[in-house]
């Protein structure tokens, strides 16, 4: 068991909070993250996140249909936005003291991101939103989160996905996949294994910042990561 986690960049799809439903919210699912999040808030873990867009909207998609990839990449963001808000009141009806922060801006709804600004919230406790992606098109919100993770000097970026961690195969489709505990970025990288983006790969890599795939969704999971213990996958510069 390692030292327990100060800071994290918790980035997951828009797609959980759709739950089996595929599209919009699924209350559940919604409060079911929030109390997670507001159960490790309360224990002093300071925490900022990340959310996709795709539960609302899918840029891909669109594309080719008569709207520019740098358009669609912009209604991503602001699907984005739209959970952050979500995130936020739900939140704030458990009793957090939440922040949002976008990368995109709304006056009146959603101020800029200030990376001083959202240290601070941090520092003092408060939960950071980050929707809005990087605020700019061509960016996954993989990239945002390596990103936010870099500039608010978080301990390691927590990747929740579908499955345990990382395999060698689809372990939905080859019985014989087996889970990495840990890699290295080279390893990832020559096994051609899709932790993140490429972009947001390799600005981890290059800044050091430890990147943990894990199922969000298994119970306990997210509190065992800050606990220190060794859930899922772990990605750094050397095992």
């Amino acid at each position: 068991m390692r030292d327990p986690i100060k800071r994290i960049l918790l980035k997951f799809s828009g797609e959980a909070l759709a739950g089996s439903a595929g599209f919009g919210y699924n209350p559940e699912v919604l409060l079911g993250v929030c109390r997670q999040v507001a159960a490790l808030s309360a224990q002093g873990t300071e925490i900022a996140i990340v959310v996709g867009g795709g539960n609302l909207f899918r840029g891909a998609a669109s594309v080719g249909q008569g709207i520019h990839r740098a358009t669609a990449d912009q209604m991503g963001m602001l699907a984005t936005m739209m959970n952050g808000l979500a995130l936020r009141d739900t939140l704030q009806s458990l009793g957090v003291d939440v922040v949002i922060f976008s990368g995109l801006s709304v006056d009146g709804v959603l101020p800029a991101f200030d990376a001083f600004a959202a240290r601070n919230a941090l520092t003092q406790g408060k939960v950071v939103l980050l929707p809005g992606g990087t605020g700019s098109p061509y960016f996954t919100t993989d990239t945002a989160a390596a990103l936010r993770a870099v500039e608010l000097s978080c301990d390691v970026v927590l990747k929740a996905t579908k499955v345990d961690g990382i395999y060698t195969a689809d372990p939905k489709k080859d019985a014989s996949a087996t889970r990495y505990i840990t890699l290295t970025y080279a390893e990832a990288l020559a096994k051609n294994l899709a932790v993140m983006d490429t972009t947001a790969f390799v600005l981890c890599q290059e800044q050091s910042m430890p990147i943990r795939v894990f199922d969000m969704f298994s119970e306990g999971a997210l509190a065992a990561i800050v606990r220190g213990e060794a859930v899922g996958t772990l990605v750094t510069q050397e095992k």
